[in-house]
């Protein structure tokens, strides 16, 4: 994983989501193979868009309660917040241009 991805957890997630930075979250488990295939691509866009947003990652087994709260029903599930609000979520394997395109939305 990429030193600039954040791993967020109960303590640290709250200045991220509600920050005004925008960001990445990725919704991941160790178990989800899907996840896996997605991982590296999130570690480049955490790279390449370093320093104009945080690229971070939840895994949903370590926080329950926060996938819950933004509904996730299935992983990976990637969403690009602004301000605390959802502006793009995609389900499941995408490629990095779709996730870089969901990105600039929010910049």
């Amino acid at each position: 994983m990429s030193e600039k991805v954040v791993n967020l957890t109960n303590e640290n997630y709250g200045e991220y989501i509600h920050g005004e930075t925008p960001i990445v979250v990725d919704f991941w488990a160790t178990w989800c193979g899907p996840c896996r295939m997605v991982g590296p691509v999130i570690d480049s866009l955490a790279d390449e868009y370093d320093g104009k947003m945080a690229v971070c990652k939840i895994n949903v087994d370590d926080m329950p309660d926060v996938a819950a709260e933004y509904k996730i029903m299935s992983i990976p599930t990637v969403m690009v917040m602004k301000n605390g609000e959802i502006i793009e979520k995609a389900v499941g394997v995408r490629t990095k241009e779709e996730y870089k395109n969901m990105i600039e939305k929010a910049l």
